[in-house]
């Protein structure tokens, strides 16, 4: 999972090699802190963060088949 998030914020941003992303692991939940450059975060969340929102369904479908939940802070 982590790779794919990985490759949906590098495809969205002009300056792939400043995106790092950060992964906490729990029983049922993995969490992933995605960061960017400061001037590309509105890349990543969109307009009323319909671009965040889309990231998170495809990240719960992903999560879904492996039986776990997840969380992605955008920072």
């Amino acid at each position: 999972m982590k790779d794919l998030l990985d490759y949906i914020a590098r495809s969205l941003v002009d300056t792939p090699d400043a995106v790092q992303i950060k992964e906490r692991v729990g029983r049922f939940t993995v969490t992933y802190e995605l960061s960017v450059a400061p001037d590309e975060t509105g890349k990543v969340i969109g307009r009323s963060g319909r671009v965040a929102k889309a990231i998170r369904d495809l990240m719960g479908v992903a999560a879904a088949r492996q039986n776990k939940r997840v969380h992605i802070d955008i920072e």
